[in-house]
């Protein structure tokens, strides 16, 4: 397990140094120059030259991707020239909201989508199961942008019962907090709910067809502790999958829901490092997005391990 986890945390190197390549590469093909958008209209050509020459974008593309990896290597994200801060610490500023709204996505999608994928392999091939299918196609195909704002003019417009935008304050007491934080949380957690149900379904229907959950119930065990005890243990392999899965995506993939409910996370930082033409925000942030992408990845791994010590971690990218 050592050496495995070992040999996972050294190739995060190469991955890292491929994603920062590639988005190096895109930043660079975003039209516009940061000099002239941060200077305004107004500037003349000598600021706007000047600027450039300080902030070093004068220089040959391989000069600033060799500055670039160099920095890198030191673990240094790089200076934000829109922001006068660290990239660092930016994300350090950031990333817990990213993360609360995250865990909140989750949290929604884990207890409604896990249960209702139980219920709908129980009830297999019932109107319950039809529904519980076909609301997870809806969810899984609906675009967050345009749930994002219809449950803004449903709730928050219409009815009043929520904010629309801005993020909650714990000085103003837990309850405001919360409200601030629903609306994009159950937009966010719409999809991994979604997928939650439709793979614990088709989990859970490899399961209870298996002797031993046969057996279990011939002996006279009750149902809840067929399912819950037995079944549900066995089938929870493909389920850590997802779970590792939509965990990286909650935390690298809300940009929409936090530009959609002026959520200052991660995603909203990426779109206004984007606007202000922030080359090395956005580089920063993605470099770190897929470090944590690769993190979670590897604690699935070891989790595998631990729900299911017949795993074998060295063959087959980690899983056997």
């Amino acid at each position: 397990m050592g050496s495995f986890i070992l040999r996972r945390l050294v190739n995060l190197i190469p991955t890292l140094l491929v994603v920062g390549i590639i988005v190096f590469i895109i930043t660079r093909m975003i039209p516009g120059d940061p000099a002239s958008v941060m200077l305004g209209p107004q500037a003349s050509v000598e600021d706007v030259e000047n600027l450039r020459e300080e902030l070093g974008l004068n220089k040959s593309m391989p000069s600033q991707f060799i500055s670039y990896v160099g920095d890198l290597a030191q673990l240094n994200l790089g200076y934000s020239y829109s922001y006068s801060e660290s990239v660092l610490g930016l994300i350090i500023e950031r990333f817990p909201n990213t993360v609360v709204l995250a865990l909140a996505a989750l949290l929604i999608a884990v207890v409604i989508g896990i249960p209702a994928g139980i219920l709908a392999a129980r009830k297999q091939n019932t109107i319950i199961d039809y529904v519980v299918m076909l609301v997870s196609l809806v969810g899984v195909s609906m675009p967050i942008f345009w749930l994002g704002i219809m449950l803004v003019l449903f709730f928050s417009v219409n009815l009043g019962w929520f904010p629309a935008t801005g993020m909650g304050n714990m000085s103003e007491g837990f309850w405001s907090y919360l409200k601030h934080l629903i609306l994009p949380a159950f937009a966010l957690a719409t999809i991994p709910m979604a997928t939650f149900a439709r793979i614990t379904r088709s989990s859970m229907l490899e399961v209870i067809s298996q002797d031993y959950i046969k057996t279990a119930r011939s002996k006279g065990i009750k149902e809840y502790l067929v399912i819950g005890k037995h079944a549900f243990k066995n089938a929870l392999t493909p389920i850590l999958t997802v779970l590792g899965m939509q965990i990286s995506n909650l935390l690298g993939g809300a940009v929409l829901t936090e530009t959609i409910f002026s959520w200052p996370g991660m995603g909203r930082l990426i779109v206004d490092a984007i606007d202000k033409r922030d080359f090395v925000v956005v580089q920063g942030t993605v470099i770190f997005i897929a470090f944590i992408f690769v993190l979670i990845n590897l604690i699935v791994d070891v989790l595998y391990k631990v729900v299911n010590p017949k795993v074998n971690l060295e063959s087959n990218g980690g899983k056997k």
